[in-house]
Order: C-alpha cells, then structure tokens, then sequence
C-alpha cells in the first residue's frame, strides 16, 4: 500500500509499505477514504525528529471503511464506516472508565513513562504505523472505532478523530462562567474549531489572536472577534483589555504550542536539536527547555486574575521555565493534555448528523490526493495559499 512516511527533518515522502495484518483477534483493518494533516503532525515534521524512525507511517486523523475484523470482534463488521481516535484506549480500564482514555493503563507507553499509545505519533507514544496510508490496523475493534452513519461525506466525521474533541475539551477545560469571555490564542485548525464550539456553547464574548491573514478572515467570517498580533505586539495585552471590561478574558485557550513565533533562543535550541545525533537530541529534549513558550507567556499575562488557562497546543520540553511567581499572584488555573476523545463522543456526534452548527461541511480548506502529501506538508508548515486544514485522499 502507499503511506506517508518520515524519513528526517522537513522529509517526508510516499512510500509503498506492506500491507497491515491482523494481529490480534480484537484487531480490525480499515480502508482509509480520509485521513487530516494536523497541526502537531508538524512538529514531527520540524522538531520531534530525534524521537522518530526511518519509514515511520505518520497520520492520527483517519477515518474508513472496515475490511476485516479479528475473530473476536463483535462490534464492527466489515463495511461499517468508523472513525479512528488518535489516542489508543482499550475502553475498559481504571482511566477509560474515568473519561481519561488519553490516559489508558493497557496503551501506556511505560517504557518512556508517557500516556497512551498514539497512531502515527513518534516512539514516545509507541511508534504506532499512523493513518496516512490507504489502509490501517486499528486495535480494540469492540471499544476504540467510532461507528458513524452512510451517507454524508466523510467531511462530516473525520473531524472526531481529533480536532472535535480536542477543541470541545479545551474549551470545556477553559471553564468559561456564564456570561463569560473566552480568548483563543492560534486560529489553526483547533483554535478555529474552538471558538466554533464556543460560540455554539453559548459564550458570550469569543476572541481570536493570530497572524496570518487567511486564518483571521475565516475566524470573522465565523463571528469571532479577531485581533491581528503582528500589528499590535507591543500594547495586545492593553487591547485586549480594553475589550474585556478592563480585566482581561475570563479564560485562554493556547492552542499554539511548542512552535510559537517570538521565542528566539527556544528557536535556536530547537534547531541545534535538530543538528544532534538523534540519540544526544532525545536526552536533550527531554531533560532541557527547548519550547518556544511565547503563547504561553502571552496567555498567562493577559488572563484576568483568578482565570482559566487551558492548553490544548503541544509542548514537548521537559526543563521550561515558568513565570511561577505570576501564575501564583494571579491565582491562575492551568488544565491541559491531550483529548479524551470518547469522553466527548455523545455530546459531539449528535452536533453532525443535523444542520452543522459547526461547520464541519466546509472546514477544511483543501483536499488533496494522498500522493501529494510531501508539497502538503511543506504548505501547511509554511502557513500558505490560506491552508488551515487538509484531508489527504487515498
């Protein structure tokens, strides 16, 4: 079959790969009809090297047709049309029975003491082949596929794979009070769908921050508030209170991470990190602090006191210096992680079989053939030609 596959820094190519097998009787293989391009795909593609492998399939966003189904498979048959989530939950233990399923005791990677198991996401989450192929093994058929309704495109579902709950939980994790303010920093593809939930949530005030044209056009086109940072760097915490009562938002989203502009030495570290040996680099990751954390920092400064900061953008350094004094003297909650996505399941896919309060229909900006993933890639990371989200075809 053909995959996308990493094969370095700013390298990635289409490979033929062999085809999955089953290898558990609780396995399923579907065939991918889509599968997204996500924001965090491009860390792998810019600064996660030193934690993947020559040949790696890449992809957590797919969704499919099943084609066949381990002995023990109950819930599923074939030609069932399913979503996959990103995170690798059995369904059954102590975390997935808590709504943790990012969490799940039978995936965790405990060999690099991280959470659970992630398609197409780097050795530290077990080095799982990913999505963006033409077929995929999906373990815990009864309990990890999400069976969706025949009929409509896949561009209806393929976004509870990921972005849907990702967004839904960051802004419930943002703990909004009622008639609230909420400011998303990052209008990528999760910070987009964040004030969409949002506002369908019933948010009185939603606020954008981000600078690249393209992306502020569509999150006013959607009714948010938008404010172009590249013309106000110096006075945007001021702005933005004067927006806000002169407090500040009740609550921030960060839905930028790891690779915000602005972090100037955090951008060196991250290049000289890619200079390394891969094995130094790991160790390096993870024992210094190489995140650009200027989001972060913003955020932190313009949250009212005793507000909400909820990340959902990655970050992947384990020594990041944190203005501790200032989140302690502004009484401010932190609540983060990657997305439970069954958690948020029920309360989505109701949202997509009616008259997409979301937008789903409409949310990605290009759909591309799978063949034509590596100058996607390169787009995507270079924030042109207004790609937000894509969903690559097999």
């Amino acid at each position: 079959m053909k995959a996308v596959t990493w094969h370095g820094r700013r390298d990635v190519r289409v490979d033929t790969v062999p085809d999955p097998v089953l290898k558990e009787p609780t396995d399923v293989i579907i065939k991918v009809t889509s599968s997204g391009i996500c924001g965090s795909d491009l860390h792998l593609y810019e600064v996660m090297g030193p934690f993947m492998g020559e040949g790696d399939i890449l992809g957590h966003e797919p969704m499919g047709i099943v084609q066949e189904v381990g002995a023990d498979v109950t819930a599923v048959q074939a030609g069932d049309r399913v979503v996959v989530p990103f995170n690798i939950s059995c369904g059954t233990c102590f975390m997935c029975e808590q709504g943790l399923q990012s969490q799940c005791e039978t995936s965790q990677v405990r060999e690099h003491g991280m959470g659970a198991a992630l398609f197409g996401y780097t050795k530290l989450y077990g080095q799982v082949p990913g999505g963006q192929a033409e077929y995929l093994r999906v373990p815990f058929g009864n309990t990890l596929p999400i069976k969706v309704p025949e009929g409509p495109s896949d561009d209806r579902f393929v976004y509870l794979s990921d972005v849907l709950p990702t967004a839904w939980q960051a802004v419930q994790y943002a703990g909004v009070p009622k008639d609230g303010s909420l400011l998303v920093l990052g209008l990528g593809p999760i910070g987009d769908m964040a004030t969409r939930v949002a506002r369908h949530l019933g948010i009185r005030q939603v606020i954008g921050i981000d600078l690249v044209p393209d992306r502020l056009r569509r999150a006013q086109d959607n009714g948010t508030e938008t404010i172009d940072l590249s013309q106000h760097q110096g006075d945007i915490v001021e702005i933005v209170r004067g927006m806000t009562n002169g407090r500040g938002p009740d609550s921030v989203i960060d839905a930028v991470g790891m690779e915000a502009h602005g972090s100037p030495v955090a951008k060196i570290a991250q290049q000289v990190t890619g200079l390394l040996p891969d094995a130094i680099a790991a160790k390096f990751m993870q024992k210094a602090g190489v995140d650009r954390l200027s989001a972060l920092h913003l955020a932190i400064s313009l949250v009212r006191r005793g507000g909400t900061i909820s990340l959902s953008g990655v970050y992947g350094g384990m020594a990041d210096p944190m203005p501790m004094l200032t989140l302690f003297d502004k009484q401010i909650q932190l609540r983060m992680g990657q997305a439970n996505v069954w958690r948020w399941v029920n309360d989505i896919l109701p949202l997509l079989t009616d008259d997409d309060p979301l937008g789903v229909d409409t949310f990605a900006t290009h759909h591309i053939p799978l063949t034509d993933a590596p100058s996607a890639y390169e787009t995507f990371q270079r924030k042109e030609s207004g790609m937000v989200k894509v969903l690559l075809r097999p």
